[in-house]
């Protein structure tokens, strides 16, 4: 094995951190998906909170289609959750790469169809969706920061 490329005292903090990074993922995902499975009026209306609106901005109302959308967003919080706990790389890699192809296919939906977002709900939105496709993926390729360890 080649040595880490960090120094063995920040290469041991790469494994918590990535587990829990992708924990954090698991819980946001299962937090969305129940609010979305359990009550869809209100997860269409006000998602994703603090005042936005941004599902809203896509009319009209469609209970099957918000409860569908919970079901993905607790599909994701169960494979972010195995990510968590068997931290293997091959887990993380699949993980990361089917979540990085569902965040990137959302983002393309929504970078040409701008519902009846304003400018700056628009951007946030924008930003978020490509967080969720490149950050999974990220988080996967820190198992190559600890091979030496």
């Amino acid at each position: 094995m080649k040595p880490s490329p960090l120094p063995p005292r920040i290469a041991r903090l790469v494994r918590p951190v990535r587990r829990l990074c992708f924990a954090g993922l698991g819980l946001v995902n299962l937090a969305w998906g129940a609010w979305a499975v359990a009550a869809p009026a209100h997860f269409f209306a006000t998602f994703p909170g603090f005042g936005l609106h941004w599902t809203a901005s896509y009319p009209p109302y469609n209970q099957h289609l918000i409860v569908d959308l919970g079901a993905t967003m607790l599909t994701l919080a169960t494979l972010f959750a195995a990510a968590a706990i068997a931290d293997r790389p091959a887990v993380s890699w699949v993980v990361g790469l089917a979540t990085a192809v569902f965040g990137t296919l959302h983002f393309g939906y929504h970078a040409l169809h701008a519902g009846h977002m304003g400018t700056t709900d628009r951007v946030l939105s924008l930003l978020s969706l490509v967080g969720g496709a490149l950050v999974p993926p990220a988080i996967a390729a820190t198992h190559h920061l600890e091979e030496a360890g």
